[in-house]
C-alpha cells in the first residue's frame, strides 16, 4: 500500500473533514493511543505481563490513522510529512545519529 493511498483509506473513517476538527481529533487520539502503547510496554517491564507485539502493532495502527488525519488537518499528504522528517534528520544528523550532534545542535534542528 502506498502512503498517501492509506491516508485516503484513513480518512474514509473520520467523523469530519474538517480541517480544525480533524487537528484536534488528531492530537487528542494521539496521546490516547500513545498512552496505551506506554501502559503495555509499562506492564510488561515492570508487572510481569507477557509482550503483546500484536496487540501492540494495531495500536501503532491507530496511531497511524490519527497522524494521518492529522496531517489532513494540516493541509499535508502523510508523504510529504515523512519527507519533511526525513529531510529535518538528514540536515540534523547527515552520517547517522552521533550523540555529539545530538549534544550540540543548533536550535532550529
Amino acid at each position: 500500500m502506498k502512503i498517501n493511498e492509506y491516508q485516503k483509506l484513513a480518512l474514509r473513517t473520520a467523523s469530519t473533514l474538517e480541517p480544525d476538527k480533524l487537528v484536534l481529533n488528531g492530537v487528542l487520539g494521539l496521546n490516547g493511543e500513545s498512552g496505551e502503547v506506554a501502559d503495555h510496554v509499562k506492564k510488561h517491564l515492570f508487572q510481569g505481563h507477557e509482550l503483546d507485539k500484536d496487540n501492540l502493532a494495531k495500536e501503532l495502527g491507530d496511531i497511524c490513522w490519527y497522524i494521518a488525519i492529522m496531517a489532513e488537518g494540516l493541509g499535508y499528504s502523510l508523504e510529504e510529512v515523512m519527507q519533511m522528517n526525513v529531510d529535518k534528520l538528514m540536515k540534523r544528523y547527515p552520517n547517522g545519529f552521533e550523540a555529539e550532534r545530538s549534544l550540540h545542535r543548533e536550535e532550529n534542528q
